[in-house]
């Protein structure tokens, strides 16, 4: 006898944490960075990004920081507001946002099982399959453009900015926060070649925000911004700001731009950069307000900047011991944390534990926090491309030859036991950092607060 089976239709995934494993999963086929497959993705969802109005924000660093500045004042001016940031700390849904909340799980999980098909066609194709940062990419635009329907959406490049899937939109202004030493094996291998990568996101006609200072660096932004006939506001020209009173969690800024001055300015974040940032996002917010009637109420705008917060940037975890993260994870992140170590935190010893990954430039990292350390504990990350700990040890040692401080350098490989032995080692007015990549930030900070490692990822 015959027997027929029917199969019924069924969804590629039946929970969140399937289709979350199937995104993340496609890290194996690395960055690739190129907009073919974004155009592509774009075409056969219907075009997403051009039911949206961005604020798309580059940068080597700052870059988060100045998007949570933005989605607080816009969230407090009653607007909603779609955040798209990486790497996310905690986990994989935290990276896609409305109105400060992750999206929701059965929402990632409709939508992953829409993309499935289109991403597996498309791997078929002579352009490969999309990478998880590309695919993470159309999720948000489609959960922001079919069901959230933001406002506006704060918009984070992931890396660089010309080739990075995150320039398939056309925003309503543009942020460079600044250009520093990160992924230069990717992006150029001068900081001027980084800045023109960096440059990409500017769209005609397009205001464009910076607050990067090297004059090199600045002229190819100018040149671009000049060729596409997009309006430039530069810290310094156009805009600038003068710190105020300065504590630990409570910050100042008086700030002056072409259209008015908005005087003490308070943020919690710390460090002196973060007054950097304030100013950048104050900028946007004042274009936004000049030429898109953004409503922008002084009360709501002194009450967003004041409760914004981003998580792993001398974020304090930890009071007995005191324990710090910071996400510093290159050789300008390490100059703007050992600024902040020497003129916010106060403390007997500092004892310092830190993991990389095997790309970044670390002998210009250490040089600014070695002449800081009492101890210096290397370890690595739960992560596939984590630098090696013996190895920025040897680093250490040689660049403390001939400095007069002389740290003790321990090396444990075992990120939960380097923490451990920070913890037992730090006294009752000492401070404890740990700081490097965000991979590693992300599992020390769920372990902390939550006793759970992280998902984490971009």
């Amino acid at each position: 006898m015959k027997v027929e089976h029917h199969v019924t239709e069924r969804q590629a995934f039946s929970t969140c944490r399937e289709a979350v494993d199937w995104i993340t999963g496609l890290v194996s086929f690395g960055m690739r960075p190129g907009l073919k497959r974004m155009e592509l993705l774009m075409e056969k969802l219907d075009h997403p990004e051009r039911r949206l109005k961005f604020i798309h924000v580059a940068g080597t660093n700052g870059k988060g920081s100045t998007c949570a500045y933005l989605t607080s004042v816009l969230r407090r001016c009653g607007y909603d507001v779609g955040t798209f940031t990486s790497p996310y700390l905690i986990s994989y849904a935290d990276r896609i946002q409305y109105n400060e909340a992750p999206i929701p799980e059965e929402t990632l999980l409709r939508l992953a099982n829409e993309l499935k098909p289109i991403v597996d066609e498309i791997a078929t194709t002579e352009l490969g399959s999309p990478t998880m940062f590309e695919v993470s990419t159309t999720l948000a635009l489609v959960y922001f453009a079919r069901v959230a329907f933001p406002d506006y959406v704060v918009w984070e490049t992931g890396l660089g900015g010309r080739l990075d899937s995150t320039n398939v939109v056309t925003s309503v202004v543009s942020i460079i926060t600044n250009i520093g030493h990160d992924h230069m094996e990717v992006l150029g291998d001068t900081l001027p070649k980084v800045a023109a990568e960096k440059a990409g996101i500017i769209k005609a006609g397009v205001p464009v925000i910076t607050t990067i200072e090297q004059p090199e660096c600045l002229e190819v932004v100018e040149r671009v911004a000049a060729g596409k006939k997009a309006s430039l506001y530069v810290l310094g020209r156009q805009f600038r700001f003068t710190a105020g009173p300065s504590q630990l969690d409570d910050q100042s800024l008086d700030f002056e731009g072409p259209f008015r001055v908005i005087p003490d300015v308070r943020i919690a974040l710390n460090g002196a950069h973060q007054l950097k940032n304030a100013a950048a996002a104050l900028m946007t917010l004042e274009v936004l307000r000049q030429y898109y009637a953004l409503i922008v109420e002084d009360d709501d705008l002194y009450a967003g900047f004041r409760a914004a917060r981003w998580p792993g940037r001398l974020e304090l975890v930890s009071q007995e011991p005191r324990i710090l993260l910071d996400g510093a994870h290159n050789p300008e992140g390490a100059e703007t944390l050992a600024a902040a170590l020497r003129s916010t935190y106060r403390y007997d010893k500092l004892h310092f534990m830190m993991g990389m990954l095997a790309s970044k430039n670390h002998t210009g990292y250490l040089r600014h926090i070695l002449p800081l350390v009492d101890t210096l504990i290397l370890t690595e990350p739960d992560f596939h491309k984590k630098g090696d700990a013996s190895r920025l040890a040897e680093l250490a040692v040689e660049l403390l030859d001939g400095m007069d401080r002389q740290p003790k350098v321990i090396v444990e490989p075992d990120w939960k036991r380097a923490l451990s032995l920070l913890q037992q080692t730090t006294g009752q007015g000492d401070l404890a950092v740990v700081s490097g990549t965000l991979y590693l930030i992300s599992d020390v900070r769920s372990w902390l607060l939550h006793q759970t490692a992280s998902e984490k990822g971009w």
